[in-house]
């Protein structure tokens, strides 16, 4: 039996559908495809069971249009189909696979295969819409990787330096996945005319479960650019590609020493694009703006904003980057990670917002949401438990605190702990209640046409508590330790909750440290967790402590380490709880505030790098009106950049109009 691929994808018995096989041959009117007898006959069902039903649908069109006489009319498919079909539309609003161009305009869809067990990903079938798109026959492209379509013209040598490096980073890394990859890149036709691709890939994968090939379903529309200017500085030597050492000497900078070698070094005869994206990418934001102190070519390389970002998206996570963009749309990639990784730009001040919080509390909980403060529950007069929700949009012109309405909210309570799970939606755990103390889990979306709290239903939970900490992890995971229990008995175990799961189940992880409350978890490095401090029970006595340890959760048994700092000890943060533990994008953390004894400033800022071969503290001077107080339960991040803590100067929390901000990163309104 034989498969045809083709425009319309059909097989020799409607029936059934046969997968891809590496084992194909060229015919004048497409690829036909012989199909192993192992793998001849296969419900459709089973077919896809485990792809994205996109993709099946996708395929299914492409099988369904059996009709020959429609191979050059491309993929179009109609709008009755698509409600048949029930998909939904492509990401990009279009419905199914003929893709809307310009306005009222309906264009065909490009579609190549390309063959996943070969390296490089060969293609092995275009349609005729991609020939006609590209100006690439088929026998051009079958055998390539579609890179090619990247270069102005077919003598190019390398990427054109306007195609988004980080699109193709992404792109990269789904296909090394093996997962679904949808985005927009600039592309160019054979005559160098460029083109812009919204691309879908979907993988597809062989009876083992194996990715064997992927689908690319492409609609191209013509680029408004101008393919002369370039993205990047591009080092251009007077006479030849391989300098000299006296033309060495006359671009490096003015006091750079100069070291005696017989011959130029040979990283210099390599191309642009591979120094910028193949080693500098590589490197840490600090490594990269050294290297750029080194000669003209390197200084102007590592100016690049799109490297700088490729370079923070490496070393700080995409989250982490992603979370930044607001910033960078103002400083640029490049002084945000010089002013990040120095924190010579960082300053307090003070400003007030409108609104107002009713009744009056403390002992509430916030946490940010994108640019928004959100704050639930409290301790009120006569120590009432709240159970109202609150937020504040930073961005508005003028900020004013705002009663959420929600449909539903959990029980009112105080010391407990509300963090930010992902995207719009909120976690709150534990807390003092109106019947004693809580160990229950609510999840709110704010965006929410309705917000309302849902309770989540889950097996093993944790002893009811109150003063806990608490952290989420990948956007979906719980992070529970200490606290107090019934009786003013202190806790010392560490709970983890998957709450992707349809039946969450906490899961117990094995804790060496004392038991305590008050003291602060934070993220770092995607997969770890830094704590610091607390009310920990030391014999019969229970004192603050300054004790520091650390988890990874990406390894297989994560266990917590204790950290063993360096340096002075008078140079670390005294002991304290209730304080302000904040991770930096760059991994490092920054502590403040809290209940401190002695003659100690809570507003003293601490610095720790947990990743060093030898972590030291070190003390922060940053200039501004730092508050007098700060409390870890009522001090948010926003946007990465920003620390704002919530009260008055006088450090009490019923004053919720006035805020103190610590700014990482300057502002453009400052620079004048």
């Amino acid at each position: 039996m034989l498969c045809k691929i083709s425009p319309n994808f059909f097989c020799s018995n409607p029936t059934w559908l046969c997968k891809i096989s590496p084992t194909f041959f060229c015919t004048s009117s497409g690829i036909s495809i012989s199909i192993p007898p192992a793998r001849r006959v296969q419900n459709e069902r089973g077919m896809f069971d485990g792809v994205d039903r996109c993709a099946v649908v996708a395929v299914k069109r492409m099988r369904l249009c059996a009709m020959e006489e429609e191979v050059e009319e491309g993929m179009e498919v109609d709008g009755e189909e698509e409600e048949e079909e029930g998909t939904g539309g492509w990401a990009w609003g279009a419905p199914g696979l003929g893709m809307a161009g310009q306005p009222g305009e309906q264009m065909a869809a490009a579609i190549v295969v390309a063959d996943a067990v070969e390296p490089d990903f060969p293609v092995i079938y275009v349609n005729a819409a991609f020939e006609a798109a590209t100006g690439y026959r088929a026998h051009e492209v079958l055998g390539r990787n579609c890179r090619f379509l990247q270069f102005r013209d077919p003598l190019a040598q390398r990427r054109h330096p306007l195609v988004d490096p980080m699109v193709v980073s992404e792109m990269r890394r789904c296909l090394s996945d093996g997962i679904e990859f949808q985005g927009e890149l600039l592309n160019f036709r054979k005559n160098g005319a460029p083109l812009n691709n919204r691309l879908r890939l979907i993988p597809m994968h062989g009876d083992d479960g194996a990715f064997t090939h992927i689908i690319a379903i492409q609609l191209f529309s013509d680029a408004n650019i101008d393919p002369s200017n370039i993205s990047y500085p591009v080092y251009k030597p007077q006479s030849s590609h391989r300098l000299s050492f006296q033309d060495m000497n006359r671009t490096s900078h003015e006091h750079t020493p100069i070291v005696q070698c017989s011959e130029y070094c040979a990283i210099f005869n390599l191309s642009d694009e591979v120094l910028a994206y193949n080693i500098l990418s590589r490197l840490s934001p600090r490594d990269v703006a050294s290297v750029g102190s080194v000669c003209t070519r390197m200084h102007l390389l590592t100016k690049n904003d799109h490297l700088t970002k490729m370079v923070c998206q490496n070393a700080w996570g995409r989250d982490v980057t992603g979370r930044l963009e607001m910033s960078t749309k103002m400083l640029g990639w490049g002084r945000l990670a010089r002013e990040l990784t120095t924190l010579k730009a960082a300053s307090w001040k003070k400003f007030t917002v409108g609104g107002r919080v009713e009744p009056s509390r403390c002992n509430f909980s916030a946490c940010a949401v994108g640019n928004r403060l959100v704050l639930f529950g409290g301790e009120g007069v006569n120590m009432q438990p709240m159970s109202d929700t609150f937020v504040l949009n930073l961005e508005a012109p003028k900020p004013e605190w705002c009663r959420v309405k929600v449909s539903a909210s959990p029980p009112g309570r105080w010391g407990h702990t509300l963090s930010w799970l992902n995207g719009s939606w909120l976690v709150v755990f534990g807390g003092c209640g109106q019947q004693g103390l809580l160990n229950d889990v609510f999840v709110l979306d704010l965006d929410a046409q309705t917000p309302a709290w849902r309770e989540i239903a889950s097996d093993g939970p944790p002893l009811p508590r109150s003063w806990h900490s608490s952290c989420t992890l990948d956007g979906s995971k719980l992070v529970v330790s200490g606290g107090c229990a019934e009786s003013g008995v202190l806790l010392s175990d560490t709970f983890l909750l998957d709450l992707t799961k349809e039946k969450p189940t906490w899961k117990e992880i094995p804790t060496s440290w004392s038991s305590r409350l008050g003291h602060t978890f934070s993220v770092y490095g995607k997969t770890k967790i830094f704590m610091f401090g607390g009310l920990a029970k030391s014999g019969s006595l229970r004192l603050r402590s300054s004790d520091a340890y650390i988890m990874d959760f990406g390894e297989e048994n994560p266990q917590w380490r204790q950290l063993a700092t360096t340096g002075f000890p008078s140079v670390g943060p005294p002991p304290r709880l209730d304080h302000v533990t904040v991770s930096l994008p760059c991994g490092r953390i920054i502590i403040f505030g809290g209940s401190i004894a002695g003659l100690h400033s809570p507003a003293e800022l601490f610095l720790l790098d947990p990743a060093e071969e030898k972590p030291t503290w070190r003390i922060l001077n940053v200039p501004g009106q730092p508050p007098k107080f700060a409390w870890g339960h009522s001090t948010c991040v926003v946007g990465g950049t920003r620390i704002l803590v919530l009260g008055g100067h006088t450090g009490e929390e019923w004053i919720l109009n006035e805020l103190h901000e610590l700014c990482l990163s300057s502002r453009p309104d400052e620079d004048g």
